[in-house]
């Protein structure tokens, strides 16, 4: 069976029921928002330097022909957003990846595993990483101000301590993050493990409770017209089952929106994540989907950087950008982001216009 299908089972019903008395959707044109999130560690499984510098310039030499390939409504290369771990952190791998940004090709964000940590710990570890991190142009927003700004994935599906204690240690992990310059996190789903919340599907904010851990299991969702409230907005990626993939021939797989060697972006998992339909309340129009990786690994590169990529971006092209029923947007997590922000604020007009809505581009690209 499932594991933890308590957690997340019920709200993929309640979602689907819903759904159901639905099938008549918004008029007009839908706009779709796609982003790829790695959680990109050079050093996985104990890496020599060698071997991550090799890791890493696998994505300088193939990248850009994969993104150069295709476009969007607005002519735009596909987008990456590298959430680069910082406790591997290595200037080389960074000069890398910061030269595939100035290019257009994405935004770099931060990714960070702790376990058994404290709040000042983490505090401490966040801070440094933003040391780090903006000697290289990331993170530091190109507004004028020098402020720092991020989007965060954490280490191990482990955020707020939601892992019965393990790989993380900090139960107030939301209101940290917020004080230190996040403006969204971006780990979730994480079924079918423990730490996935009861809610899912959804862009919403979540509060902080003292000594509780997990206090993100529900939230307040984003509403157009509405204002911020609680810690720190999450964005999530679909989860949903897909009953065109059997296990043991008779259940679902379940769907949580992860590229992969073994499980690329097939049509049919396309056509999910938009079923999903993650939207700001009271904006049904602009649809975010946010799906995820693990871009050092090997085993994954032709999900990543070859012919099936190339076969998952087509077939979002073909059948999600004609223009009518469809506008396709490639995005990173900070215009993402921007653009929730902008319907939240009722904003009019394409939702590409908004990109760069609240944090604008990080200094590398200047």
């Amino acid at each position: 069976m499932f594991r933890n299908v308590d957690i997340w089972g019920p709200a993929i019903l309640r979602q689907k029921i819903k759904r159901a008395f639905r099938r008549a959707g918004c008029a007009g044109t839908r706009h779709i928002m796609f982003c790829i999130a790695d959680h990109f560690e050079p050093g996985w499984r104990g890496a020599t330097r060698k071997r991550r510098l090799e890791r890493v310039k696998t994505w300088v030499r193939h990248y850009p022909r994969l993104a150069e390939s295709h476009r969007d409504c607005e002519g735009r290369p596909v987008q990456h957003t590298w959430f680069c771990a910082a406790d591997e952190y290595d200037p080389a791998c960074l000069d890398n990846i910061a030269q595939l940004c100035r290019r257009g090709f994405g935004d770099i964000e931060l990714h960070l595993h702790h376990e058994n940590d404290t709040p000042g710990g983490f505090r401490d570890k966040l801070a440094e990483a933003i040391s780090l991190f903006s000697a290289h142009g990331a993170l530091v927003t190109n507004r004028g101000t020098g402020g720092y700004a991020f989007g965060f994935i954490h280490g191990n599906w482990a955020l707020n301590n939601s892992r019965d204690g393990k790989w993380c240690g900090v139960d107030n992990e939301l209101a940290i993050l917020k004080s230190c310059g996040c403006y969204a996190d971006f780990t979730l789903p994480s079924a079918p493990l423990e730490s996935q919340t009861r809610k899912i599907n959804s862009i919403y904010y979540a509060e902080d409770i003292p000594d509780r851990r997990k206090s993100h299991d529900t939230g307040k969702d984003v509403i157009a017209g509405g204002k911020e409230k609680g810690d720190l907005m999450l964005i999530q990626g679909p989860l949903a089952l897909n009953w065109k993939r059997k296990k043991y021939l008779i259940l679902p797989r379940i769907e949580n929106g992860c590229i992969q060697g073994n499980d690329p972006g097939s049509p049919d998992r396309v056509d999910l994540w938009v079923d999903q339909s993650i939207h700001v309340r009271g904006r049904p129009d602009w649809i975010f989907i946010k799906v995820f990786c693990h871009g050092a690994q090997e085993a994954d590169y032709d999900a990543l950087l070859g012919g099936a990529a190339d076969r998952m971006l087509e077939y979002l092209e073909s059948e999600y950008n004609d223009g009518t029923r469809y506008r396709l947007h490639y995005v990173t997590a900070r215009e993402m982001y921007n653009i929730i922000k902008a319907a939240e604020e009722v904003r009019s007009g394409d939702p590409g216009w908004h990109r760069d809505y609240r944090i604008g581009p990080y200094r590398y690209c200047s």
